[in-house]
């Protein structure tokens, strides 16, 4: 990693043995990152073990806690190495990425270069969705109803942001319900959202009842952030509805 890095990767990761060494030491080779944690969030698995093996910092929860809880830990956890230095950006990816984490790059660099208070990946690879798309639609209208801006893909969990910008985002919404709250969040507290195109994937989504429950827990979570946040849905048709 690099000695004059200013960005770190936090990886949220439950059951990934499988992938997250790739996917760490593709984040690792990223320009400007000299840290990356991987919150092992109750693995069952040596998700944790693998990971630090492949030059990561891990933290642990003993249990299961959700992608948002995992966020959160690895945040502090930048902090405390931060120290009395100046705060790291904070780059965000999702633990199944593999090799295809080195395409991340661009993500970095509008908040390096003080252009994007935070970034959204937009894939330019899909893989099957397996249903996925009723949950994407409520986030993107959400979104749009909320603050007018109209992401691509609402859901992407592949973000880079500063640290004043996570800081004012807190506490993050729960669960799934995490990247659909921090859009809202940061345009209605005036922070810059760029999205970024990037040769990224994740692993295929499938159809059985595990992915069916999974999705059910998205659309939960993600319903569940909406609501609490009706007051700005309100605010913002009020800005754009004609006056009678």
């Amino acid at each position: 990693m690099s000695s004059s890095g200013d960005t770190a990767v936090i990886i949220p990761a439950a059951n990934e043995a499988d992938r997250i060494a790739a996917t760490v030491k593709a984040a690792a080779a990223l320009p400007g990152v000299d840290l990356v944690v991987v919150v092992d969030d109750g693995s069952r698995d040596q998700t944790g073990r693998v990971a630090r093996a492949a030059g990561a910092r891990v933290v642990r929860h003993s249990r299961n806690r959700g992608k948002a809880a995992a966020m959160e830990t690895g945040a502090e956890a930048v902090r405390l190495l931060d120290e009395d230095a100046t705060p790291r950006h904070l780059l965000f990816l999702d633990a199944d990425l593999g090799e295809t984490a080195h395409a991340a790059a661009p993500l970095i660099e509008p908040v390096r270069a003080a252009k994007a208070d935070m970034t959204i990946a937009v894939f330019t690879t899909r893989v099957k969705l397996g249903g996925h798309g009723l949950v994407v639609r409520l986030s993107k209208e959400g979104i749009r109803r909320a603050t007018g801006f109209e992401p691509a893909q609402p859901l992407n969990g592949q973000r880079c942001l500063t640290r004043a910008a996570f800081e004012a985002a807190r506490p993050l919404a729960r669960g799934f319900g995490v990247e659909t709250a921090l859009t809202i969040d940061l345009l209605h507290k005036g922070y810059r959202i760029v999205e970024v195109e990037v040769d990224m994937a994740h692993r295929a989504t499938g159809t059985d009842w595990r992915a069916q429950l999974h999705r059910a827990i998205q659309l939960r979570d993600v319903a569940l952030a909406l609501a609490t946040r009706e007051p700005l849905i309100a605010q913002n048709l009020n800005k754009i509805r004609p006056n009678h």
